[in-house]
């Protein structure tokens, strides 16, 4: 059996930026106990297989594995799953937008695709509300975790505090580039923490920047979830808007935009637009969008089998 599968590169706009993601477009051919093996074996962050939808009202049911596990939901893999079936016609013709409805393990995740004549350009995910769990005080074992001094880590007395929008994150801010770039992750030390956190994935942000038209630089570890750095997160990105909004980080007034880059540390520079809406403190719509970069496309055959 032949199963073919698509590269692209998602948060940019060029080849080898970003996050890579490998989007096997009909997973309806694959025995729902291969696709973790299979995912295993390509070893990018992550991997989607499409299928149809459960409901017909929906337009796909759409599975992410990481190398370890299977993901509820997850931001770059549903934006580049998106341009690939937008780029091959998959969908209904269109011209200018259109949205699909994506059945992912927290729900339906309405995507929005803007191009060109059906050439896809910018794509927009909307994600779950958020749900702010626990904050903690113990802030030398998060330094321990990251290889920092916990006099890394003050930033105008910002909390450290797990976020989700559908998967929850650990946001950690730091004081500066220089602190952020000194980071080695200590998985042993996250499982120590695990009781805390209440989640193996740690994002980390500074206000400080590397680029022009970028507003934070971030940076995530997830090694207990076979990733131990990820090149662009829509997943996080969509907490850390919320983040920025509760904590009133950056200026707001009724919705906030910003750019997350990420992903430089490994040399794969990724930029992940932010939109946030809210009234007062109430979050109402949580969006992450960006480009992609079509790599190519391949296929696995032979040694697949059940």
């Amino acid at each position: 059996m032949k199963l073919r599968y698509c590269l692209v590169d998602v948060f940019t706009d060029r080849a080898f930026g970003g996050n890579p993601l490998a989007v096997f477009p009909d997973g309806s051919q694959i025995d729902p106990a291969l696709m973790q093996s299979i995912a295993k074996e390509l070893n990018l962050s992550e991997t989607t297989f499409v299928l149809p939808p459960n409901d017909k009202s929906n337009d796909f049911h759409v599975r992410i594995f990481t190398p370890a596990a299977e993901l509820p939901m997850a931001g770059h893999p549903t934006i580049g799953t998106a341009h690939v079936l937008a780029r091959h016609r998959t969908i209904a013709p269109w011209k200018t937008k259109t949205t699909l409805r994506f059945e992912e393990g927290v729900g339906v995740i309405p995507v929005s695709i803007n191009g060109t004549d059906g050439a896809p350009d910018f794509i927009e995910m909307r994600q779950p509300l958020p749900k702010f769990g626990p904050q903690t005080n113990d802030v030398s074992s998060i330094a321990e975790m990251l290889s920092l001094k916990a006099g890394d880590m003050d930033a105008a007395g910002l909390p450290i505090e797990t976020v989700s929008c559908g998967v929850p994150f650990l946001i950690v801010p730091v004081n500066n580039l220089e602190s952020i770039r000194r980071i080695r992750f200590r998985a042993d030390v996250c499982e120590k923490v695990y009781d805390q956190i209440q989640t193996l994935n740690v994002f980390v942000f500074t206000r400080e920047v590397e680029r022009a038209g970028s507003h934070v630089h971030s940076r995530m570890f997830a090694p207990g979830n076979g990733v131990p750095e990820d090149a662009a997160t829509g997943g996080a990105s969509g907490p850390l808007g919320c983040y920025l909004v509760r904590h009133r980080v950056m200026p707001s007034n009724g919705e906030l935009r910003c750019v997350s880059e990420q992903g430089i540390e490994m040399g794969r520079p990724s930029f992940i637009s932010i939109r946030i809406q809210h009234s007062g403190d109430e979050i109402t719509e949580v969006h992450v969008g960006g480009t992609c970069h079509y790599m190519g496309e391949g296929s696995l055959h032979g040694a697949v089998t059940s």
